[in-house]
């Protein structure tokens, strides 16, 4: 895609960080010494498509749409790759919703701009179903080794002994399970990760979304039983199933974007190790079957359009409540913000077709440096649209992560939710998002907020969310936005009772040249808390931010939807 140099660099710093925030350096370590090891990322043999290993007749290319084949005897790939490209920004939406219907587009395999609405099955085909649970084996024992070899890890210290007494714990709703006293960060973010992990041992070997989720629960209950000596805990295997299918279906998505097996030379070894840094499994199992050096004559991947937005910048963090510019740090700021998949375009809709992933990194004070991570992706869903007004509607994935020095909150959710368009004119657009989610499971800081030590410092809850987001451009010059999050939450373990949060924040950019805008946000942090046997508390905290921004639009995708 037009971003790749763009959001390779970005999505790779931002595992990084993710990695140094959650311990997982290991993983993406490896990765990397795999892949420069290789003998075979040049890519420069063509690899037959079938398993017979023949060579694809020319005639068979007829079958293929030419706005995305690469024609033997007819130039240089790497110039052929620069015309496809080129063709392929004739296909946008700048007009309407979608693009206008392109008479070299098979809109049987292929979404609006082009682009294949599944992974071709001739080149991603489905290995057998024990593989993957054989490969999650693998990781499970790998990562066991590093805790307990190189980690020094007590809990890693597994034997027979151990595995007996966790198969006997019973079903997790019993007895025999627990719920832990890990820090937030562990629970919520590096145990979702490693199931994004489990997810991508099967997503990348020819299964779907759907046929993919059950791994991950499968990946994560042999972890607990087999990966740790202690009780095993409940919320592992609950937040490492459901945010671990999040995660990975992104991941797998990135992935995707970044890829083409009809590249060669350093581009393609470019794209491999950014695909692989993104998504560890799959850039392994490319690496081990052959993938890497494959050559195909045509897109073999399902991709959509990206938007992305890169901001930098400081925010003042006020510790006193109620306050605005009071006592507090000033920290410096990265944010990164994904938009994939266009919500207009009339299509049937997979898991993930569309989605929305934001991340933002705070340095400078505390040893918190993942600030937030919040997103949602369609589940099912079917547009509408009367005159100017657009709307697609349908059912959500949530997944929210905030862990900063005055709270910490995450929320696994499942609901509906719809986002429109209404245009005043070609240059004044109105943007909404409405969702509402019920929350099985969450975790919230308590009264007395996030501290410095190793244990516990929030409690377990289940309840309600719903998020509403408004943007108005005018034109590529002004933006107003406001976002508002609210969280029902009761508590089922830890301090009973019931906590009411909302999170507001009102932005404004101004362009200042081309893509880059210079803009300004207001934080509000609202926790109301009605505890058994305590009196009400109410507070209220602020944080300012002043940063820069840069826009980097698809050419086939218009619309500033963040």
């Amino acid at each position: 895609m037009s971003n790749l140099y763009f959001i390779v660099p970005a999505v790779i710093i931002s595992l990084l960080l993710f990695a140094h925030a959650v311990n997982k350096i290991k993983t993406v370590a490896l990765f990397c010494l795999l892949c420069f090891t290789s003998t075979w990322l040049l890519a420069q043999k063509t690899i037959p498509a079938d398993s017979s290993k023949k060579t694809i007749p020319t005639d068979t290319v007829k079958k293929v749409t030419p706005v995305d084949t690469i024609k033997p005897g007819n130039g240089p790939v790497k110039q052929q790759l620069k015309e496809i490209k080129a063709a392929k920004k004739t296909v946008t939406d700048s007009i309407g919703n979608q693009p206008a219907k392109k008479p070299f587009i098979d809109t049987t395999i292929q979404n609006k701009y082009g682009d294949l609405l599944n992974d071709d099955p001739k080149f991603n085909k489905k290995i057998a179903i024990w593989k993957p649970f054989l490969q999650g084996v693998a990781e499970n024992a790998a990562i066991n080794l590093m805790d307990r070899y190189v980690m020094h890890l007590q809990f890693a210290k597994v034997d027979i002994h151990s595995w007996g007494r966790n198969l006997s714990a019973g079903p997790p709703w019993g007895n025999g399970w627990k719920w832990d006293q890990d820090r937030f960060g562990n629970n919520f973010f590096s145990h979702p990760y490693t199931g994004s992990l489990y997810f991508n041992s099967a997503r990348s070997n020819g299964y779907n979304f759907w046929q993919s989720a059950p791994y991950v629960f499968v990946g994560s209950y042999m972890w607990k039983m087999f990966g740790e000596n202690g009780t095993p805990e409940r919320e592992d295997l609950i937040n490492t199933t459901f945010n671990g299918i999040f995660l990975g279906e992104i991941f797998y998505r990135l992935s995707s974007n970044i890829l083409d097996d009809r590249a060669t030379g350093g581009n393609r070894v470019f794209r491999e190790i950014a695909a692989g840094l993104i998504d560890p499994v799959r850039g392994l199992n490319r690496l081990f079957q052959g993938k890497t050096s494959r050559r195909t004559t045509t897109e073999v991947y399902q991709k959509e359009p990206l938007n992305i937005t890169l901001f930098a910048g400081v925010h003042k963090i006020n510790t006193v409540d109620n306050t605005v510019l009071s006592n507090g740090p000033t920290d410096f700021l990265v944010n990164l913000q994904l938009d994939y998949g266009n919500p207009f375009e009339d299509i049937h809709r997979k898991p993930f077709d569309f989605f929305k992933f934001r991340t933002e990194f705070s340095f400078g004070s505390g040893r918190k440096i993942l600030d937030n991570i919040t997103g949602y992706g369609i589940l099912f869903g079917n547009n509408t649209s009367i005159g100017k007004f657009s709307m697609l509607y349908g059912a959500y994935q949530y997944y929210d992560y905030w862990d900063n020095r005055t709270f910490e909150l995450s929320t696994i959710g499942l609901g509906g939710g719809a986002i429109t368009k209404y245009s005043f004119s070609k240059e004044i657009i109105l943007y909404t998002g409405f969702h509402v989610a019920g929350v099985p499971f969450a975790g919230n800081s308590t009264r007395f907020g996030p501290n410095t030590s190793q244990v516990r410092d929030y409690d377990f809850n289940y309840g309600l969310e719903a998020q509403f987001t408004a943007r108005l451009n005018f034109g590529k010059y002004v933006s107003t936005s406001v976002e508002y999050y609210y969280y029902i939450l009761h508590t089922f373990n830890g301090q009973p009772g019931d906590n009411y949060v909302a999170i507001l924040k009102p932005r404004i950019t101004v362009q200042i040249f081309k893509n880059t805008s210079i803009g300004f946000e207001q934080f509000v942090y609202y926790d109301d808390r009605y505890l058994t046997g305590l009196p009400p508390i109410f507070s209220v905290h602020t944080e300012q931010k002043i940063f820069l921004s840069l826009f980097l639009e698809d050419p086939q995708r218009k619309g500033r939807f963040n």
